[in-house]
């Protein structure tokens, strides 16, 4: 795969795939569907070549804005084309639509609006406070490029797509045989100073770690299903994986604000698989 011809996806994000590509999809095998529990801004599906897929995410707020998308891409173009001017990418404007965001229940407004703040919001975060209130500050960029190539590609490769607001155990347990499922979840803090206490506030803590590694194993081990996890290369990952093929490597991202001591991030690939021999533990 080369670089250029690699899929964009219209949503910034925390922790996308995009410049992993090159080491996740090899590891994933020829199947009739594809399956990601954590699907997130979607650089992995939008890469690969399935004849089907089901792409879920815990974010309700994405699962709506891509059904909307999946059917409705030019209209949702043409209207999101007034939030993306000058006039737009001021702090006032993008506080005020901010606010506009958690107060509305109009699902296409609201995707309208989850757009946009996402291109003007700061570093492509997606937070929320303990009242369900998107809370990402402004961003400050030069000029937020508006995604439309991106949105049209996004509804034309995933038209028959099934969007689900599950949790990634049901979908796991849930997946017909012979699919192939790939999960990206929060990753598993790297070093001692990372605070599990935030960690813990999006909702994946580390019995969550535990229980997406044991519903891998006794699906593979139960029925001809093939699960590839991505994560923090860590002796707690390795550990949670134990009886995958790992595939370790460095990627591109730090995890030191101090350009003195930054280190690139060692990233993990665990693959489950009947080949892989897992036994019950």
């Amino acid at each position: 795969m080369h670089k250029n011809n690699k899929n964009r996806a219209f949503l910034k994000w925390a922790g996308g795939k995009y410049s992993l590509l090159e080491h996740i999809l090899p590891h994933l095998p020829s199947s009739p569907k594809l399956i990601e529990p954590f699907f997130g801004a979607g650089s992995v599906s939008l890469n690969a070549d399935y004849d089907s897929y089901q792409l879920n995410d815990i974010n309700a707020d994405l699962v709506n804005l891509y059904k909307l998308v999946q059917h409705s891409s030019e209209k949702f173009i043409t209207d999101l084309a007034g939030l993306f001017t000058p006039e737009s990418n001021e702090s006032v404007f993008y506080y005020q639509r901010r606010e506009e965001f958690n107060a509305t229940e109009d699902g296409f407004r609201r995707a309208l609006l989850f757009v946009y703040l996402n291109r003007h919001g700061y570093n492509g975060l997606c937070r929320y406070n303990s009242k369900g209130g998107f809370n990402v500050p402004f961003g400050r960029y030069v000029k937020p490029k508006m995604p439309s190539a991106e949105i049209r590609h996004f509804a034309e490769r995933f038209a028959k797509a099934e969007f689900t607001n599950l949790d990634y155990v049901d979908v796991i347990e849930q997946a017909p045989d012979n699919s192939v499922i790939y999960c990206d979840p929060p990753y598993i803090p790297i070093s001692k100073t990372a605070s599990f206490t935030q960690y813990a506030s999006n909702g994946f803590n580390l019995e969550a770690q535990a229980k997406l590694a044991e519903t891998a194993k006794e699906t593979v081990r139960n029925r001809p299903i093939t699960v590839v996890i991505s994560n923090h290369d860590t002796p707690l990952s390795r550990e949670l994986y134990q009886g995958a093929k790992f595939k370790s490597f460095s990627a591109r991202r730090f995890i030191s604000q101090n350009a003195n001591t930054r280190k690139p991030v060692k990233e993990l690939v665990a693959v489950f698989s009947k080949e892989s021999n897992v036994h019950p533990i």
